[in-house]
Order: structure tokens, then C-alpha cells, then sequence
């Protein structure tokens, strides 16, 4: 296999080497990946060298690298373990949630914790879905503990799709009978004009990305049948004025293109039994310019409200292509003011 560069540490007393040992061969084959691409991944990543010796993964390089490394190995072979593939977000995922094991070979057998997975994982009809990172992590167990959350932080977060799968999840163990979400209705920075159509054709432009959302988790078919019964309702957000929502997990997606009274609107329809997401991007607002947006309002008068959870992504977050990240890390630094 190519082995990649590896920076000269200060220290060479400590570059030494960690001897991983993986009974199932087969599994093993898969953990390497098709021309060793995965370790390949672990190495550039991380900065070690990994080589295969037999049923046996030698990791070289300082202490805390090998350490990191070893974990994520350790991870991604009880994922493949528990009949679960490993491709290249996984691995990420692993990288990004990975912690020290206890240095020893693995009994044949033993199932070992998915760090990689921060012990949290969503079941949908169609697979199952990880946090990817401690902040995601974080996101999840609070839209199971509380029954108001906010995910705020820029795109590519898994802000959205991390709500619809728990949605998913919670309808599919009855916990909910419905799952309704819903965003404004606003162009972004553009003028479309008028749209052909009746008038679910007319919105379902604005809805697509929760369409997305579904058809991951649940068969199209399904999906389909479901919104047929109003089990699963896609609205944009001036729809839901009037209503109660209850035994229902709601989401509420582009919440920074709400205004102050369409937020407090959303808000109090929050019915018996039900859940609530609202999930946005203070640096995409798309309202018309002097029209404050509702989500930096409810930020700021619900803060300390018990019952109401407030987490917070970063650009560490993304989990879309790697240049996404750095492409939002560079606005930032645009943004922030020189000194």
C-alpha cells in the first residue's frame, strides 16, 4: 500500500509502533478497503503510518496519533462487526468521535463500543444513522430529552437531517403520530416570479430539501402513502397559523428567514405530546433588508427558558465535502473584523 508522508516529530524517541490485532480476516479485508484506500484515509488524516501484517494493522507514529489511530481501527471493526459497511463519512465520523482504547488485541468475539457513533444511533426503515461529530452528538440527545430544541450553525451541519431522523425514529416507535415540517416560503436572493401550478406545486420548490430529508429514511412509497394520510405533513411555515400541533415532532428548517412574529406564531403551536425543532443559519437571513429575523429574536428571549435547548454548530461540523468547511471558515475569517 502507499504510505503517506509523515512529519518528523520532535521527538523521535516517540515514534513507536501500536500492533492491532483483528481476528475475522474478512472483516478485516474490508476495515483496509479496496487498495488499502481506508487506511489510506486514517493515515493522511491523522499523520501515521499503518501497516498490515498478516490478521495484525502496525500503527507508527507519536503517541497521541497512534493512540487516536488505534481507536478508529478499533471502531470502524466493530461497525463492520455488527454487519455495517464502512465507506469514507464513516470513517471521517470515526475520526472526528474517536477516543483511546485500552491497547490489547481484540477476543474473538467481543463486541467493542462504536465510538465512532458516540453510542447514539437513529433506526429508520431504510439504515441507520450516527452523529458524526460530539456536537451532533450533543444535537441528538437533546431532541430526545427536551421538548424544544434549536440547532443553529452553518450549512452542511446535519442541523436538518439530524431532526428528520429523529422524527423518523420517534414516529416509527409510536412515541409521535405525526411528523410535520415546515420552513418559510422566502427566496434567496432571488426573484423566481410567479410559479406554474396548483398550489402544492407552487411551494414544493421551497420543501424539496425536506423531501431529501424523508426519502432517506423511509421507502418513497411509503413517504407517499404517508402524506396521503396527513401522517406526514410538508407546509410552509404561513400554513401553520390557527392550528395545534399535538402528538406531532415539528420542524421548522431556514428559521433565520422567519420573522419575529412568524417565530412567535410557530411557537405556541406547540400541542400535548409533541416535539419541536427549529433548526438555522444566522449568516444565510434572505428577509428583506431592516426585517429582523426571528430566530436571532428567540435566541435571545428563550435563552435560560427550562425546556428549551439551544446547540450550536461550527465549520468542525460539516459533514458534506471537506472543501465546504474550509469554504465557511474563509467567510468567517472575511467577516471578522480587522483589528
Amino acid at each position: 500500500m502507499g504510505i503517506s508522508a509523515l512529519t518528523p516529530p520532535t521527538r523521535p524517541e516517540d515514534v513507536v509502533e501500536t500492533l492491532l490485532e483483528f481476528p475475522d480476516n474478512r472483516l478485516l479485508i474490508d476495515l483496509c478497503g479496496e487498495f488499502d484506500r481506508n487506511l489510506a484515509q486514517i493515515e493522511h488524516q491523522i499523520g501515521v503510518h499503518i501497516l498490515r501484517r498478516g490478521n495484525r494493522l502496525a500503527v507508527i507514529g507519536e503517541k497521541g496519533a497512534r493512540d487516536q489511530a488505534a481507536a478508529v481501527l478499533r471502531s470502524l471493526y466493530a461497525r463492520l462487526e455488527s454487519g455495517r459497511g464502512v465507506a469514507a463519512g464513516d470513517i471521517d465520523g470515526a475520526m472526528r468521535m474517536g477516543r483511546p482504547m485500552p491497547e490489547r488485541p481484540m477476543a474473538e468475539g467481543e463486541q467493542i463500543e462504536m465510538f465512532s457513533a458516540g453510542g447514539v444511533e437513529l433506526r429508520t426503515r431504510k439504515k441507520p444513522i450516527e452523529p458524526r461529530t460530539e456536537a451532533q452528538k450533543a444535537y441528538v440527545a437533546n431532541l430526545f430529552a427536551n421538548e424544544l430544541g434549536f440547532g443553529i450553525g452553518p450549512a452542511g451541519t446535519g442541523k436538518t437531517y439530524l431532526a428528520v431522523a429523529v422524527g423518523v425514529t420517534m414516529f416509527i416507535s409510536g412515541a409521535v403520530e405525526k411528523i410535520i415540517l415546515s420552513r418559510p416560503a422566502v427566496e434567496a436572493g432571488e426573484r423566481l416570479g410567479f410559479l406554474p401550478g396548483d398550489m402544492k406545486e407552487k411551494i414544493d420548490p421551497y420543501m424539496q430539501p425536506l423531501y431529501d430529508a424523508l426519502n432517506d429514511f423511509l421507502p418513497q412509497k411509503q413517504v407517499q402513502k404517508l402524506i396521503e394520510e396527513k401522517r406526514i405533513e410538508i407546509a410552509p411555515l404561513a400554513f401553520m397559523r390557527g392550528r395545534t400541533l399535538s402528538n406531532a415532532f415539528v420542524v421548522l428548517d431556514e428559521a433565520q428567514n422567519a420573522t419575529t412574529m412568524q417565530m412567535k406564531m410557530f411557537l405556541t403551536r406547540l400541542g400535548e405530546g409533541s416535539r419541536m425543532v427549529i433548526t438555522g443559519d444566522r449568516t444565510q437571513v434572505d428577509l428583506p433588508r431592516g426585517v429582523p429575523s426571528g430566530l436571532q429574536d428567540a435566541e435571545r428571549i428563550l435563552k435560560g427558558v427550562k425546556g428549551v435547548t439551544f446547540n450550536y454548530f461550527t465549520a468542525k461540523d460539516v459533514v458534506r465535502h471537506p472543501l465546504v468547511a474550509r469554504i465557511i471558515e474563509a467567510y468567517e475569517a472575511d467577516e471578522t473584523p480587522q483589528a
